[in-house]
């Protein structure tokens, strides 16, 4: 083919992740560009938590400008840079009516062998208590259950954490023993999570459709 002909390469063509979608009922979750990390950082910025409280493993969310703005850059560059098929993770940028309101991430080590995933999540305040967490966690799940062949998945929240931990025995999971974290150098204790494909399957679940997962499947091992 003439150079001249080749038609012209785009984010989507180089790596398909960017054309994958999952939708549900109110949500779209996606891969977000740069321009759009942008706007995820103004989500985040305005509130995630109260001041009093640290939900995450790791204190992102509470450093000062600009750590906290270029810290969020690379983690969302470096889940990219250090994407292989044994070892990926999919941070997706959650949309309500085109609008980001919160990421919701789903991890993948030795996917291929163990058919394991672990998921995380943030939602703005605004929309915390909606069900839109809840409706993104499944959104994701339906994605590793029933476009991925996953056999398991994984997560954890501290003790503390009600809304978390509600929406994971909602949907379905098991208790899965305590662990540690200590985000801001003081250890305490949270609470692991399970949910096999036959839970999963064990109960009626919210349509979702996932489109331009073919043209990435090999990128998950899957």
């Amino acid at each position: 083919m003439d150079a001249d002909a080749r038609p012209a390469s785009t984010l989507a063509s180089v790596w398909p992740l960017f054309a994958l979608r999952i939708r549900s009922e109110r949500l779209v979750l996606r891969l977000p560009t740069d321009d759009e990390i942008l706007a995820l950082i103004d989500v985040a910025r305005d509130g995630i938590h109260p001041p009093d409280e640290m939900p995450f493993g790791v204190a992102w969310s509470v450093l000062p400008s600009p750590d906290f703005e270029r810290g969020f850059v690379q983690h969302h560059w470096l889940m990219r840079a250090t994407w292989t098929p044994d070892d990926w993770n999919l941070n997706l940028m959650t949309e309500l009516d085109g609008r980001p309101i919160g990421t919701q991430s789903v991890h993948g080590t030795s996917f291929a062998v163990l058919r394991t995933v672990r998921t995380g999540s943030w939602i703005t305040r605004d929309w915390q208590g909606s069900g839109l967490g809840k409706e993104m966690r499944e959104a994701v799940l339906a994605f590793a259950f029933d476009g991925l062949g996953a056999r398991v998945a994984t997560s954890e929240a501290f003790l503390d954490n009600a809304a978390s931990n509600g929406v994971s025995r909602s949907i379905g999971y098991e208790d899965n023993g305590r662990g540690a974290l200590a985000p801001q150098g003081v250890s305490r204790e949270t609470q692991r999570f399970r949910l096999t494909e036959e839970g999963w399957r064990s109960k009626p679940r919210p349509p979702i459709e996932i489109d331009g997962l073919d043209a990435c499947r090999e990128m998950f091992g899957a």
